[in-house]
């Protein structure tokens, strides 16, 4: 009985203590999802952040120096804060673009966080343009255009840059760019100037798709712009230069037509010619987009440009936004199944390739452009010049001088459109030459001598920037990779 007792004991302890565990040590009651509500027109990243904070911690990233010695051609700044001067890579730039802002100060680009402090602590010459500088670098640019109509392009930048609170002045891209605060989707937040130009082109915005959208984001900054100017030379609107263009096919030629022959979009005086000019900037995506490899494979500037990326068990676009190259060509492995070596072997080719042509078409544009310095010489002497000839000689460089920008301006070193940078820059080329035969005709008509190797002084418009020429920018210039610049 004794030992029945016992384990009849035993049991009800035992049951006791089946009975005590799930109480004693359940987990707490789940509580309800905390959801965040991001406000209408809400600006602050950080605001964003609490609800999506691995994508905000990864966009934060965007401030730190980028990974070094992974580009051959755009190496980013290092933790010393050294940025790279675009005029001693290239000294031609420095002769072409003198007497321009660009002709002052040219440097490399670096992350996103720094696209208005950039701004701010370049070159006054640089933003003479005013506030319409601003309708790219800051999240506040579509409330400002909308509120201050003209005055927001005509107004000087600095006067422009102080209706943004102060806590957001050097605010670049923000969430609130890209998109809509209800459901994240993907939102064209530029309708002044992206919007626009789609219209231009028959391009209904409700039928992009959201691929087409993972580049048309990007699309409302890496593109060309023209600012529109007054009688007075004051800035009156902003314009993306894509009329004539079909979707898909943006190309050089329709840029040229819209920019070259509307005097409202002559911007500058060039220096050395004295021809009134317009401009072509950072064209990433007139390029990728026309009949590209990769566009017409259907990738989007995000797949190379933010891949994918695991977070502990998530996965999110790494909002750091950066060349594949700097990223250990993750985003190229994705797709293709080369080692990482292998394919950014193929990168630095098709780079060297472009830098090796961009140099011929850029020395052979400065030398049509010294040339007709020389013939303005010519003229103011009193020498006959023919008319004819004239007309022709300037209007086959200024196609050369907009191909040879056009490929120059765009960030990619040719990669995002190999076959067609080569085009545009051969094309330069030839339109140089076709304008330098013209005016040694000239020349040689006037009376004048012309040497058979023209000296482009490179080393006085390098020297001749200003007070902030260089500052701790290294100076190292770009020699052709291909070693054929050197036979012309």
């Amino acid at each position: 009985m004794r030992g029945k007792t016992v384990i009849n004991a035993a049991l009800a302890l035992g049951i006791a203590a089946f009975l005590f565990v799930p109480y004693a040590c359940s987990p707490p009651k789940p509580e309800p999802v905390k959801t965040v509500t991001i406000p209408d027109g809400e600006i602050d990243p950080a605001v964003w952040g609490k609800a999506y904070p691995e994508e905000y911690e990864s966009w934060k990233k965007t401030e730190q120096p980028e990974p070094a010695g992974k580009s051959k051609y755009k190496r980013g700044f290092d933790a010393d804060g050294i940025t790279y001067d675009k005029l001693a890579e290239f000294p031609y730039m420095a002769l072409l673009f003198n007497g321009w802002g660009f002709g002052v100060e040219y440097n490399e680009p670096r992350g996103h966080a720094h696209m208005l402090r950039d701004q701010v602590e370049i070159d006054s010459s640089r933003v003479k343009a005013g506030g319409v500088c601003l309708s790219c670098k800051s999240p506040y640019a579509p409330l400002l255009e909308k509120e201050m109509g003209v005055e927001y392009y005509k107004l000087p930048f600095k006067d422009v840059l102080n209706k943004i609170p102060e806590k957001f002045r050097n605010l670049g891209v923000a969430c609130i760019d890209c998109h809509d605060n209800k459901d994240m989707s993907l939102k064209i937040s530029r309708g002044f100037t992206l919007g626009e130009a789609l219209d231009s082109m028959g391009v209904k915005q409700a039928d992009l798709t959201r691929q087409d959208m993972r580049s048309m984001v990007c699309a409302q900054c890496h593109v060309t712009y023209n600012i529109n100017k007054n009688a007075e030379m004051q800035s009156v609107g902003i314009l993306f230069p894509w009329q004539g263009s079909k979707w898909g096919g943006i190309t050089i030629e329709d840029i040229v037509k819209r920019i070259a022959h509307d005097d409202t979009l002559k911007e500058w005086k060039q220096t050395v010619t004295g021809f009134k000019l317009a401009y072509i900037r950072h064209p990433e995506f007139e390029l990728f987009s026309n009949k590209s490899v990769h566009w017409k494979a259907g990738a989007a500037c995000a797949d190379c440009h933010m891949p994918y990326t695991k977070v502990g068990v998530r996965k999110v676009s790494d909002h750091r936004v950066m060349s594949p190259l700097k990223n250990d060509m993750k985003a190229c492995m994705q797709c293709h199944t080369e080692t990482a070596d292998w394919l950014k072997e193929q990168v630095v080719a098709i780079q060297d390739r472009t830098v090796s042509l961009q140099i011929r078409a850029g020395n052979a544009t400065a030398t049509a452009a010294k040339l007709l310095e020389a013939v303005h010489k010519a003229r103011d002497a009193g020498k006959p010049i023919d008319k004819a000839l004239y007309d022709k000689a300037k209007e086959f460089y200024e196609e050369a001088f907009y191909r040879s920008l056009f490929i120059g301006a765009e960030n990619s070193m040719g990669f995002h459109n190999p076959t067609e940078a080569l085009r545009v820059l051969g094309d330069s080329v030839a339109f140089a030459a076709k304008s330098e035969g013209y005016l040694r005709q000239i020349l040689a008509k006037a009376g004048e001598d012309v040497p058979v190797k023209v000296d482009l002084e490179l080393a006085k418009y390098l020297e001749g920037r200003g007070a902030k020429k260089l500052g701790n920018q290294p100076q190292q210039e770009f020699k052709d990779p291909l070693g054929v610049q050197e036979r012309f």
